[in-house]
């Protein structure tokens, strides 16, 4: 919402009033009903984002998204995955991200073990480049693995066609002897 009122240029004084426009349903029956009980009393924005956090996301929801966002890895999920996550979650919790270096830390130590060694070396600090790197390091693990795979897939082939071949030499039936 921040964002629109920037793009937009809406003043202070003016936000309450558009982001209440674009309240529905339910969001938009609680606003007249805390309208009605602060009984004509300016709202602030601030205010208004507090009431309505309080209403909608309450403190102990708050809690339990931060905590899920500090226990958050990365385990069977595709980093993409994993990324869109951690930044829907950071939301909850951005003490823990406020500065570029704090945020790809905090990415980082996430992470799956193999890729965390190995970007931990890089020392990165700022999140943009170290997702971009954490990208290069999954998608070469991708090409390995199926490097491998390849490799193992040829090497089974052989062996079984090596298993097929009879020998028919000087003893065997069609020998001469």
């Amino acid at each position: 919402m921040e964002k629109a009122f920037e793009l937009a240029e809406v003043k202070d004084d003016k936000k309450v009033q558009y982001a209440s426009y674009y309240l529905k349903d339910e969001g938009s029956y609680w606003r007249e009903s805390s309208k009605a009980l602060l009984e004509g009393k300016v709202i602030t924005w601030e205010k208004f984002i507090e009431m309505f956090l309080e209403k909608y996301l309450p403190s102990y929801m708050q809690h339990r998204l931060e905590m899920r966002f500090l226990n958050l890895r990365q385990e069977d999920m595709t980093l993409a995955e994993y990324e869109v996550i951690f930044l829907e979650l950071s939301r909850f919790a951005p003490e823990y991200v406020n500065t570029k270096a704090k945020k790809a830390k905090r990415f980082q130590e996430g992470l799956k073990t193999g890729i965390r060694s190995q970007v931990a070396l890089l020392e990165i600090r700022n999140y943009v480049a170290l997702v971009q790197k954490v990208m290069i390091i999954e998608g070469e693990k991708e090409v390995t693995k199926g490097e491998i795979e390849e490799k193992k897939r040829k090497f089974e082939e052989s062996k079984s066609d090596q298993g097929s071949f009879k020998f028919r030499g000087k003893f065997g039936k069609n020998g001469g002897g």
